[in-house]
């Protein structure tokens, strides 16, 4: 059987280098492989990165950006106007929905959903089957820019395999999620939340276990 090619709008705008995979769609507007400008100020290794590639299938949707250095796997769907930073690698089957920014230097696990107008920090870490509704909050930086102490501290949040992350919850910087936990609709997490548990509030605090029933596991 032939293969399918890419297909690159006209609009698109694909660098040079830029590896396309089978059957990927580049669509109106969108942008694939750009180099970043950073800040003087910036946290951001400067570096000539490689150039970006998209696995088999993947979809960047209507205005959505790609930078260089990024790797992106299979069938993956990044919504219209989403934003795709440098060194980020991203598994397969991952939705990144419209509207969200995943900066740089992150890493997200297969078959993870990331709903629209979400904020994924610099130095995060997704593992695989997260799911994180709209307008969810991340953050890196306890010195919100000053001192250059921050520069050793900056790290984003870890959030571990099946947890869940509800709308609009912010997640302080470092501060872990565990294996299939649940973070409610609105909580402000301030420090670790164990695996299996529901945490609520502001500052979260934990109310109960997960179910049984909507663990992986039993799905």
């Amino acid at each position: 059987m032939a293969k399918s090619p890419s297909d690159v709008h006209a609009t698109a705008i694909v660098y040079p280098g830029t590896v396309l995979g089978e059957g990927v769609q580049v669509l109106e507007h969108a942008v694939v492989g750009k180099q970043p400008v950073l800040s003087p100020r910036s946290t951001a290794r400067r570096e000539e990165l490689p150039p970006a590639e998209l696995g088999d299938g993947t979809i960047v949707s209507t205005g959505a950006i790609v930078f260089a250095g990024a790797s992106i796997g299979a069938r993956v769907i990044l919504g219209d106007q989403s934003c795709v930073r440098e060194r980020v690698t991203i598994g397969d089957d991952v939705v990144v929905g419209r509207g969200s920014l995943v900066e740089n230097d992150t890493t997200i696990g297969a078959l993870t959903k990331i709903q629209a107008d979400a904020y994924i920090t610099a130095y995060s870490t997704i593992e695989e089957n997260v799911f994180i509704a709209p307008c969810v909050v991340t953050t890196n930086d306890n010195f919100m820019g000053r001192t250059e102490r921050r520069h050793e501290l900056v790290k984003g949040p870890t959030i571990r395999r099946g947890a869940r992350v509800g709308g609009g919850a912010i997640l302080l910087p470092a501060v872990e999620i565990g294996e299939e936990a649940f973070v409610g609709a609105g909580a402000l997490v301030t420090k670790d939340v164990p695996p299996r548990k529901l945490v609520v509030g502001s500052p979260a605090r934990v109310l109960r276990d997960v179910p049984d029933d909507e663990l992986l596991e039993n799905q």
